[in-house]
C-alpha cells in the first residue's frame, strides 16, 4: 500500500516518519515554501515530495489530509477529485463531524472513507499511544489494511463504530479539558503574575495544571479551535463546565456552605464511586515536577477549576472513566488530579474551606470565573478569529516558559504513567 500525505505540518510528518520506518512507500506534499526544507529532513528517510496535492492523490492507495480543520474543505476540493481509483481516504482532524461532510462532498463515490484521530500531540512518537480508528464508507479488506498500517507502527489502535461516537467522548476528553487549561492560563495572566511564582500555586495537583497550561499553549491555537469550535457536542459540554463554576462561585462568595458542600459531595459520589479502577497519580513523582524555585510556603487553594469540572461531569451524566479510551495526556491527567482531590478527605475539606472562607484566593478564582466566562462565550459565538487570538495573547504571556514546560510535562507525563 502506498501511502500519501497531504499536509507535512507536526503531525503528518510525523505519521509519514512512522509509515516510512515501518516500510511503507510515502510520498507527500505541502505548502511550496516549505519544500526544500521538507526534502532535507524527509529524502534520506525515502519519503518523496511531490508538487502538489493532485500528484499525490492520482497515484496513493492510502491518502491522509493532514491539514488545519479550517482549511480542510479548500484542499479537499481541490485535490479530492484526483483520488486514485479505490483508494482509501482518512483525515487527521480531532472533529470528524466536518471532516466526513467534506469527504462526502468532494471525494468520487468510489473512494473508501476510513479516518482516524491519534490522540496525541506530535511531541509522541506513535508507538504505544492511542489511536482512534473509525471506519465511515469501506469494504472488509480496505479495513483490515488501514488496521494492519496502524499495527505496523505500534498505535494502540482503539476501533470505533462511527464518527458520532467519537467526537461525542472527544467533546468531553478535549474540548472541555482545554478550555478549563487554557482559562488557568487566561487567569493568570490577566491577574499578571506567573503561578510558580505564588504560594497558592505550590504542591503536587499545581504543579500538574501549571504544567499541563504550558504544554497546551506551547502548541498551536488552530488545533484547539477546531476542536472546540467544530465539534457539534462541545459546546453544550462547554455551556455547562461554564454553568458549574459560575454556580459555585455563587455559592463560595455567599458562603453557602451545606449547599456548597452537598453539590459536591453528588457529584463525587456520581464519579468517583468504588467500582471505578483509579488512577492513582503518584504524589512524590507530582510533587517533583516544579517550575518553582521552593522558596514559598504552599498555602491552601480552593482548586474551583477541579470542582467545577467534577460537578459538570455530575450534570451532564458523563463519567469520564467511560471515556479513557479515548484519553489524551492532559485528559487523563485532569481526570488523576480530580481524583486525587475527591478521594482524599483531607485534601478535599481543605479545598472546600479554602473556596469559602480564605479570603486570600478570592481574587485569583474571580480572575477564572471571568476567564472561564470569556472562553465559554468565544466558543458559543463560534468565534474562530477570536478564539485564536484569546490563545495567541496569553501565549505570548507565557512564552518564555513553554519550552521547559512542555518539555517538563512530557517527563511528567512519562513518569505518571509508569509509575
Amino acid at each position: 500500500m502506498q501511502i500519501g500525505m497531504i499536509g507535512l505540518g507536526d503531525m503528518g510528518k510525523l505519521y509519514a516518519k512512522a509509515f516510512a520506518a515501518a516500510g511503507y512507500k510515502v510520498v507527500g506534499c505541502d505548502m511550496p515554501a516549505n519544500r526544500e526544507k521538507l526534502e532535507d529532513e524527509l529524502n534520506p528517510l525515502g519519503i518523496t515530495l511531490m508538487d502538489n496535492g493532485k500528484d499525490v492523490a492520482r497515484i496513493s492507495d492510502l491518502i491522509i489530509y493532514s491539514v488545519e480543520a479550517d482549511k480542510l474543505a479548500q484542499v479537499v476540493a481541490e485535490y479530492g477529485p484526483a483520488t486514485k481509483y479505490g483508494a482509501i481516504v482518512a483525515g487527521q482532524t480531532s472533529v470528524k463531524h466536518p471532516e466526513i461532510t467534506v469527504f462526502e462532498k468532494y471525494l468520487p463515490a468510489d473512494a473508501q472513507i476510513i479516518t482516524f484521530h491519534a490522540m496525541h500531540g506530535a511531541g509522541f512518537e506513535p508507538k504505544g499511544q492511542k489511536l482512534i480508528l473509525i471506519p465511515h464508507r469501506t469494504d472488509k479488506t480496505g479495513y483490515e489494511d488501514m488496521l494492519a498500517l496502524f499495527n505496523a507502527v505500534g498505535s494502540d489502535v482503539v476501533e470505533m463504530k462511527d464518527y458520532h461516537e467519537h467526537d461525542q467522548i472527544v467533546a468531553d476528553t478535549q474540548a472541555v479539558t482545554h478550555v478549563g487549561f487554557e482559562s488557568m492560563g487566561t487567569a493568570w495572566k490577566s491577574a499578571g503574575f506567573f503561578p510558580w511564582e505564588n504560594a497558592s500555586y505550590v504542591g503536587g495537583i499545581d504543579n500538574v495544571k501549571i504544567l499541563t497550561t504550558l504544554r497546551i499553549f506551547s502548541y498551536k491555537a488552530h488545533v484547539y479551535a477546531g476542536l472546540a469550535l467544530l465539534n457539534p457536542y462541545a459546546k453544550q459540554q462547554v455551556r455547562q463546565y461554564a454553568m458549574s463554576e459560575s454556580e459555585l462561585f455563587k455559592l463560595m462568595i455567599k458562603e453557602e456552605e451545606a449547599e456548597f458542600r452537598q453539590r459536591l459531595y453528588k457529584a463525587r459520589d456520581f464519579v468517583f464511586h468504588e467500582s471505578r479502577k483509579p488512577i492513582m497519580l503518584n504524589d512524590a513523582v507530582m510533587r517533583e515536577f516544579s517550575l518553582s524555585d521552593n522558596s514559598h510556603k504552599q498555602k491552601p487553594n480552593s482548586h474551583l477549576s477541579i470542582l467545577s469540572m467534577v460537578d459538570a461531569w455530575y450534570h451532564l451524566g458523563v463519567n469520564p472513566y467511560d471515556n479513557l479510551i479515548c484519553q489524551t495526556p492532559p485528559f487523563r491527567l485532569r481526570l488523576g488530579i480530580a481524583e486525587y482531590l475527591f478521594k482524599n478527605e483531607d485534601l478535599l475539606e481543605e479545598s472546600i474551606e479554602t473556596a469559602l472562607y480564605d479570603k486570600t484566593i478570592r481574587g485569583d478564582d474571580l480572575e477564572f470565573h471571568s476567564a472561564v466566562r470569556e472562553w465559554s462565550s468565544i466558543i458559543g459565538y463560534g468565534d474562530m478569529e477570536g478564539y485564536k487570538k484569546h490563545f495567541n495573547d496569553v501565549q505570548s504571556f507565557f512564552t518564555g516558559r513553554l519550552e521547559e514546560g512542555n518539555r517538563q510535562s512530557a517527563e511528567l507525563i512519562k513518569r505518571l504513567m509508569q509509575s
